[in-house]
């Protein structure tokens, strides 16, 4: 009995946090379901580079008009688009760029607005002021709005558009993250650390952010839903990834006028985007517990 409660008090708070994690049956079952398109991704990946693209160029996007806007059947489960396109093989390619886009959009806000949070927490006062009311500016204009403005502005590609929901998610990592060196930088061990020497990059980023990772992981993955969901708001509006690149957004636009003829052009794609999306959230709620100190069980 006692060892097992030193074991207890032993364990670290990754281990306690994946233990409690796996608790949550509904935050295990959006992980199954997040690493499952991982795998997608990879497998598509996978595919275009042993077949030299041809696979893609003469199944996901090559056309077939006499068979446009088939309904599901044996040999086209999910059924064929407006252009006679496989639905199936076009949901799987389009989870690539929907995970990649969204990915890369919140590592770099992240970044971003992790650096400028970390600062601002940091050093405080004047700093802190500027920083934030930068952020509250862009706070201001709702995310979507301003990466639709900053589409506009620099064009529609592939780069623009992660550099536009980027930037939308700047400041909510930088609040995200100034408050979490609030709470660590006045601890001891900041002190210990100044006391030997320790120049400020490196308080920063060995001691105070490391052991901030809490909320900063749960914002993330949060905010990784929210990016995908623009990404495809974005490519609804026409300003995202264009045809015929398959994309979850885009496959919705186009199919919109054919939404009393055909259901499933326009169902199974918003299945797509938001069993996506509830999986992200379960994620993200689960994190939120398991990393949460404060419950214990």
């Amino acid at each position: 009995m006692k060892a097992e409660k030193t074991g207890k008090q032993q364990r670290s708070l990754w281990q306690e946090a994946w233990r409690r994690f796996k608790k949550n049956k509904s935050a295990m079952i959006g992980l199954a379901f997040f690493a499952a398109l991982i795998v997608i991704a990879i497998a598509t990946l996978v595919i275009d580079f042993a077949t030299g693209n041809e696979f893609y160029q003469n199944y996901v996007i090559n056309q077939d008009l006499t068979s446009r806007l088939k309904g599901p059947s044996m040999e086209h489960i999910f059924g064929q688009d407006e252009f006679g396109r496989d639905m199936l093989l076009r949901m799987i390619w389009a989870v690539r760029y929907s995970l990649f886009m969204g990915s890369m959009s919140i590592i770099i806000s992240l970044i971003v607005g992790g650096i400028l949070g970390a600062v601002s927490g940091y050093y405080g006062k004047a700093v802190d002021g500027v920083i934030m009311r930068c952020m509250d500016i862009l706070l201001a204009i709702p995310s979507m709005l301003l990466a639709t403005a900053i589409v506009a502005a620099l064009g529609t590609s592939l780069v623009n558009v992660l550099i536009a929901i980027a930037i939308s998610y700047v400041p909510t990592f930088a609040r995200t993250v100034r408050a979490s060196v609030l709470t660590v930088k006045d601890q001891e061990f900041i002190d210990a650390a100044r006391a030997i020497g320790c120049h400020d990059g490196e308080i920063i980023f060995k001691y105070i952010i490391p052991n901030a990772m809490a909320p900063i992981i749960v914002q993330a993955t949060v905010g990784l839903a929210g990016a995908i969901l623009s990404i495809a708001g974005l490519s609804f509006l026409g300003l995202g990834i264009q045809p015929p690149t398959p994309e979850w957004g885009a496959m919705l636009s186009n199919a919109r006028t054919y939404i009393r003829d055909a259901w499933h052009v326009t169902v199974i794609p918003g299945l797509g985007i938001m069993l996506t999306i509830l999986a992200l959230n379960l994620m993200g709620d689960g994190l939120r517990d398991a990393l949460d100190p404060r419950l214990k069980d």
